[in-house]
């Protein structure tokens, strides 16, 4: 909803903006997937392979913050669509905060099987929801209106956008591994990379054209307009009930639809949720002593806290949040792609030393067994040099309502969010072949 709202982009620029994100961002995020099957460990384990033992710590907070944010900008979605049904707005957007956390809470109290279990099925109301929502307001998405600014300024929010959309998908890499770790280490990497890449584009895809397009409609349908001064909930609620639509839900079925996309959110929630348990005990040897089952409670206490108390500046957290939390996922992520095609790999080049054995299979160059002797890990000196660096660079190349970077502020009025360009990328992928060469020789 944010790009014709706060980018001012068509519906066009929008959406092959947020295609062309999301494509990028599933692609990272199917990545690490590939190593859940292979390596039998989460993602942040994996993480010490190429930061070491305390390094590593960092990026597992980052993490903490990226899925417990996650969580709180579901809740008040969830939320305020609850309210919206509501008679009057008899609910508030607290009750159906805490409702929602309730529920998912519980899915993951229970393990990943349950986990499994619900995200097999829960899609099946949501692709129905999501369906009708489109068919039924598809009518009143702005098709025409062109991009709004100088040339400049429409390149630069193109560019900002298409930066948001990648955050909002890449930072699901930071877990992507938690989901596959029971499966057998038989599996085949592309294959799982193709199917993880396909779903995650396709959903991505779907629900940001169907966002657009009802915010596209705000300009021209009053009751878009109203809902949407109310909360973006309601006007998710006014696509599926708005008696201007010649194909709208003017009954209860429609706020019994918008109810299923409510409810829906504890799918995109439980995720987040279990990851968040298995990542603090991932931050060492005292945080394992305690159930992962406690830690889930931890978490699903601060997001649902957090939830109540911005409930009323969602849009402002969204933009702001996701793009600093994309900086580190998408210098993590490119880290690990050169430890593994520089260093451990038959693919690439070969500079660096390892273990001809590990570099017959995927992922076969690390030692699995390793991951709780700090001893035997990387000092991951080099990966936390180019770490800083890579957000140096961030700073330089970022756009944001409160700072814009130097080089962000070249490209029309309000600056483009230039942060995932090979710019800052080329920055920590030269210091870290310095730094780790440089570290190989102590």
């Amino acid at each position: 909803m944010l790009a014709p709202t706060i980018y001012l982009l068509s519906f066009r620029d929008a959406s092959i903006c947020a295609f062309f994100g999301s494509l990028i961002g599933a692609a990272g995020v199917s990545y690490i997937a590939t190593f859940g099957p292979i390596s039998g460990n989460r993602t942040l384990i994996f993480a010490r392979y190429t930061f070491g033992w305390y390094p590593s710590k960092l990026i597992v907070i980052l993490n903490l913050i990226v899925l417990l944010g996650y969580s709180m900008i579901d809740l008040v979605i969830a939320g305020q669509i609850l309210s919206a049904v509501s008679s009057n707005g008899s609910m508030s957007i607290v009750v159906g905060i805490i409702v929602v956390a309730i529920i998912g809470w519980l899915i993951t109290t229970f393990g990943i099987s349950v986990f499994h279990t619900y995200q097999r099925y829960a899609c099946i109301p949501q692709l129905i929801a999501y369906s009708v929502l489109y068919g039924v307001s598809s009518h009143n998405y702005d098709l025409a209106s062109p991009s709004q600014g100088d040339s400049r300024t429409v390149i630069g929010n193109r560019i900002s956008f298409l930066s948001l959309t990648l955050a909002a998908a890449i930072t699901y890499g930071g877990a992507a591994a938690d989901f596959f770790v029971y499966y057998p280490p038989s599996t085949v990497p592309v294959a799982l990379f193709s199917i993880s890449l396909v779903s995650l584009l396709c959903s991505f895809t779907f629900t940001y054209c169907i966002g657009i397009g009802l915010a596209s409609g705000i300009a021209s349908v009053p009751t878009y307009n109203i809902a949407y001064e109310t909360s973006q909930g309601a006007l998710i609620v006014a696509g599926f009930t708005d008696a201007t639509s010649p194909r709208a839900f003017n009954t209860g079925f429609g706020k019994f639809l918008a109810v299923v996309v409510a409810l829906g959110l504890v799918a995109n929630l439980t995720p987040p949720t279990y990851s968040s348990g298995i990542d603090f005990q991932v931050l060492g040897k005292n945080f394992q002593k305690i159930p992962r089952v406690i830690w889930n409670t931890v978490g699903v206490v601060i997001y649902t806290v957090c939830a109540l108390a911005g409930r009323g500046h969602l849009a402002e957290t969204f933009t702001n949040f996701l793009a600093l939390m994309g900086y580190w996922v998408i210098i993590w992520m490119g880290i690990t792609l050169e430890e593994q095609f520089f260093f451990r790999s038959r693919f690439g080049f070969r500079v660096g030393i390892g273990n001809k054995e590990g570099r017959r299979g995927w992922g076969q160059s690390y030692d699995w067994a390793l991951w709780d002797q700090p001893e035997k890990l990387p000092h991951g000196i080099a990966s936390l040099i180019a770490f800083l660096v890579g957000w140096a660079g961030a700073i330089l190349c970022m756009a944001q309502k409160w700072y814009i970077g130097p080089i962000a502020l070249l490209v029309g009025e309000y600056g483009a969010d230039v942060s995932f360009v090979a710019l800052y990328f080329q920055i920590f992928i030269v210091v870290y072949l310095m730094t780790y060469h440089a570290t190989l020789k102590d």
